[in-house]
């Protein structure tokens, strides 16, 4: 498979580890997300691979979407690919949730925003004290993406699901454990080996019986996850063109508290 721009793949004794190589930040757009989908629906049909792990570069596992002054978001969502096919970076995000593979995310530093959504996608999570995991759409008169309204709720609850978005905070990975937002704690240095060590302990399982029971576990998940994308993109598009949204973005790029009017 590849080679990728912005992915590398490496496959050794059983488990493929997907590293995300923007650093330090490890920004996406819908390229890196198309890519790291490439791979994994090229390593679903690789019978030599049986279990993977998605891992980054750098300080940050994905710092989220690269804002600019608010106007390079489009870019982000939005790009043909090679071949000139339009394509939406939710598009791609489904891509994800439909590929077979069972998956390990290595969160070794901050998740925000989109990036938390990505790291959404693996079945497991291991991370470190370092970590924050934030949810940071209201902070910037947003609203969230990457399917995060669905795969959140499921995975914490409601209620904490709805503490991250409402106030934009950043959980630590000590809390992000004890909430069920990661499965394992370890040193950062640790991160990924430990995911690599718990993807052999799936890898060691009958690849037959490990697949139907993921597929068992996440019946619907991609279906449920395109519908969320879809009503999250209608009023992302929206609240794009809100005075809110540009005094986020700017408060951001300015390092200073927002203030927001509500229109």
């Amino acid at each position: 498979m590849g080679p990728f721009k912005d992915i590398a793949v490496e496959l050794k004794n059983m488990v493929a580890t997907i590293e995300i190589r923007r650093p330090p930040h490890n920004f996406f757009d819908i390229e890196l997300i198309r890519q790291i989908a490439d791979a994994c629906e090229a390593l679903d049909k690789d019978p030599a691979c049986r279990a993977t792990v998605l891992a980054a570069q750098g300080t940050a596992f994905c710092a989220g979407a690269r804002l600019g002054d608010g106007h390079d978001l489009q870019d982000t969502l939005v790009k043909k690919s090679e071949t000139g096919q339009a394509g939406h970076l939710y598009i791609e995000a489904v891509r994800l949730y439909r590929t077979k593979k069972p998956m390990v995310g290595a969160i070794h530093g901050p998740a925000v925003g989109g990036g938390l959504g990505l790291a959404m996608v693996p079945d497991l999570r291991v991370t470190c004290p370092e970590a924050r995991f934030c949810a940071n759409f209201t902070r910037l008169g947003f609203h969230p993406g990457f399917g995060l309204t669905h795969t959140l709720p499921a995975l914490i609850g409601p209620s904490k699901a709805a503490m991250m978005f409402y106030t934009s905070r950043r959980i630590p990975g000590e809390q992000a454990v004890k909430i069920g937002l990661a499965d394992v704690l370890v040193a950062q240095a640790d991160v990924r080996s430990e995911a690599q060590k718990l993807a052999a302990e799936i890898a060691e399982n009958a690849p037959l019986g490990v697949l139907e029971t993921r597929a068992t576990l996440r019946a619907g998940l991609a279906d449920r996850v395109r519908a969320a994308t879809d009503h999250e993109l209608e009023i992302q598009t929206r609240l794009r063109t809100s005075d809110d949204f540009r005094e986020g973005v700017d408060a951001v790029n300015q390092r200073r508290k927002p203030n927001f009017t509500g229109r």
